[in-house]
C-alpha cells in the first residue's frame, strides 16, 4: 500500500527527512471494514464475537502504519472475546515494525470488549498518562505521551476520542486544553467527533495556539462528508504536508501529516 502524494502545502523552508516527523491518526473500528451504513447492522455481531476478516484488515492497517513515525489509534481493542484475545495495538506495532507502543483502556467490558486508544512509534514514548474524560456517558478518554527523538525538543502528543454529544465534547475539550504543558509543542490527534468550525470556535484551544492542520472529510470512509478526524498542532510545529488517506480501512479515513521538528 503506497500513500498517494497529496497536494503539497509547504509552510516553511525545505528540511531534510531527519527534520520531519510523519504522523498518522486513524479510528480503526476494531479492525472491521465498513462499506455502507447497512454494515453497521449486518456486522454488529463482530463487536461481540471474533471475525476471520479482521486479522487481514489489521495487516492492511499495519502496512499503512509502517510508513509513519507516529501512529495514533482510536477504537482499538486491548484483547477480549471479540478479538480472540488479540491485543490489537501490540499486534499492529509488531506488524508495522514500530517498536514502541502504548495503550489505554477507556471502556472495559471484559470478557467481551476492551475499548482502547493507542500509540505506535519509532521513537521512545515517555511520561505516559491516561485521562478518562468527563461527560454524560463514561468511556471516553485521552492518552498522552512525550515523544523523545534525539536532537529535537521533546514533543507532547495526545490521542483522544471524544463524545457524540456537543455538550459533552465542550467539557472534554476544556479538559484537554488544561493538559497542554507550558512552553512545549503539542499534537492533539484523533476522532474528535466534530467539524473544524467547532474546534476553531473553542476558545481554550485558540488560547493555547492549537490549530487544525488537515482539511478534508474523513467520515464515512465510503463517501466522506464530515471531517471528524483531526490533527491539531501548536505554532512551533510547521506543516510540510497534510492529507486524508483515501484507502478505506474502517468507517473512517486516516489523516496523515508531515511536520518540521524544532531542533533542541
Amino acid at each position: 500500500m503506497t500513500i498517494p502524494e497529496p497536494a503539497v502545502r509547504d509552510q516553511g523552508p525545505t528540511a531534510t527527512a531527519a527534520d520531519r516527523l510523519r504522523v498518522l491518526t486513524l479510528n480503526i473500528q476494531v479492525g472491521m471494514q465498513t462499506a455502507h451504513y447497512g454494515h453497521y447492522v449486518t456486522g454488529a455481531w463482530r463487536h461481540v464475537l471474533p471475525s476471520r476478516g479482521v486479522r487481514n484488515n489489521l495487516d492492511r492497517i499495519a502496512e499503512l502504519a509502517s510508513q509513519f513515525d507516529l501512529v495514533a489509534l482510536q477504537e482499538a481493542d486491548a484483547g477480549s472475546l471479540r478479538t480472540a484475545q488479540l491485543n490489537q495495538v501490540e499486534y499492529l506495532a509488531a506488524k508495522a515494525g514500530l517498536q514502541h507502543w502504548q495503550l489505554a483502556v477507556n471502556r472495559n467490558l471484559r470478557p467481551f470488549a476492551q475499548h482502547c486508544l493507542g500509540f505506535l512509534s519509532r521513537h521512545p514514548l515517555l511520561d505516559i498518562e491516561h485521562h478518562p474524560l468527563p461527560g454524560r456517558v463514561p468511556g471516553r478518554g485521552a492518552l498522552a505521551a512525550t515523544l523523545a527523538q534525539p536532537g529535537y525538543d521533546p514533543l507532547r502528543v495526545v490521542v483522544a476520542h471524544l463524545a457524540l454529544s456537543r455538550t459533552s465534547r465542550q467539557v472534554q475539550l476544556d479538559y484537554l486544553a488544561r493538559l497542554v504543558p507550558q512552553k512545549r509543542e503539542l499534537l492533539l490527534l484523533g476522532d474528535l467527533n466534530c467539524e473544524t468550525d467547532e474546534l476553531l470556535q473553542h476558545s481554550p484551544l485558540r488560547d493555547i495556539g492549537l490549530q487544525p492542520v488537515s482539511g478534508a472529510a474523513t467520515f464515512p470512509s465510503w463517501k466522506p462528508q464530515r471531517r471528524l478526524d483531526h490533527v491539531l498542532a501548536t505554532p512551533g510545529l510547521r506543516v510540510a504536508h497534510s492529507h486524508v488517506v483515501p484507502t478505506p480501512l474502517s468507517d473512517h479515513l486516516a489523516v496523515a501529516v508531515e511536520l518540521h521538528l524544532p531542533p533542541a
